[in-house]
């Protein structure tokens, strides 16, 4: 006869991370627990629920079919039990409890240091703490309740979550001064020169968005350096190795220093990318995201409308 005891909150806690890590090692030491104490817990619990979730040697560890089953509904009793904690934590102040925030690696560097500022002059209590990763590790990362919510460039597939748009932006090509010569203010795709072409690798969102930008497919794209950074690209067009598409928000940090390259408008129908704070539809703290929204959006403007002033040239930002 199957034992009646409650599972524990602490048991489908190690049994999540058992499930992520296929590792009983790897998953106590995330969980910040022995291995044998994580070990007795798991073993307890299939036997009050009757069945093994976990099949383990000494080699591997794998889910079984029932514990496959078990896990999907884990994953969604912690989730609600994790909204119920955020409930728990909301006051009529905004922004009052912490907030876990993914972001990827095409828009934090140039995003957050503009934003971050007001933030912590009108929230200076507010906790955020940030993960970087590419698109699809943050999505799943809000799905299972792992962030509160991710600053992603779309389009990207978030089927399922809810997107709040804050601000839209166009690519520009960066080229070395001795190319493109004239300093064209413009340019559309058919110009570009695709054998010196170079974007980031695949899995980063931002290569996609250009092709798509550029209406491309990815076989027509001749250069076959590819770089995990913006960063990695600039050098290499500061070394005559070809030119990169970026996106706007990035040009003033990226091209500071660098006088020998320019920046020209893709000519192309955009915006080329939108920026957005992805959410669980059921999230409780959309007022806080509002807020963030607005923040985001009125910085980002603010910064766009100073650089105007100043008249910064958008062709050459060094």
């Amino acid at each position: 006869m199957v034992d009646k005891k409650v599972i524990s909150i602490k048991q489908i806690n190690y049994a999540l991370a058992v499930a992520k890590y296929l590792h009983f090692k790897k998953a106590a030491e995330a969980s910040n627990v022995s291995q044998s104490a994580m070990s007795t817990a798991i073993h307890e619990m299939e036997k009050q629920l009757g069945f093994q979730v976990f099949e383990r040697n000494n080699k591997q560890v794998l889910l079984t079919y029932q514990g496959e089953l078990f896990i999907t509904k884990a994953q969604a009793v912690k989730l609600a039990l994790d909204e119920l904690h955020q409930i728990s934590e909301l006051t009529t102040t905004a922004l009052s409890a912490p907030m876990k925030l993914g972001v990827i690696p095409t828009i934090g560097p140039y995003l957050l240091p503009k934003v971050l500022p007001q933030v912590r002059a009108n929230y200076p209590l507010f906790k955020l703490h940030l993960v970087e990763d590419q698109s699809h590790v943050l999505v799943d990362m809000v799905r299972h309740g792992d962030l509160d919510a991710a600053i992603l460039a779309l389009p990207f597939p978030i089927e399922g979550l809810m997107a709040f748009d804050f601000w839209a932006e166009d690519f520009y090509l960066i080229s070395h001064r001795d190319e493109y010569p004239g300093y064209p203010k413009e340019i559309a795709s058919n110009e570009l020169e695709l054998d010196r072409l170079m974007l980031l690798k695949d899995g980063h969102c931002l290569k996609e968005q250009a092709l798509a930008a550029c209406q491309m497919q990815q076989e027509e794209q001749g250069q076959e350096f590819s770089a995990t950074s913006l960063n990695t690209l600039i050098q290499m067009v500061a070394g005559k190795v070809g030119s990169t598409l970026v996106p706007e928000m990035a040009l003033e940090q990226l091209l500071k220093g660098h006088s020998e390259l320019r920046a020209i408008h893709l000519n192309e129908p955009g915006p080329h990318r939108r920026i957005a704070i992805i959410i669980r539809p059921n999230y409780v703290r959309v007022t806080d995201i509002e807020v963030l929204k607005k923040m985001f959006a009125d910085s980002l403007q603010q910064h766009s409308a100073s650089r105007k002033a100043k008249a910064i040239n958008p062709l050459q930002l060094a």
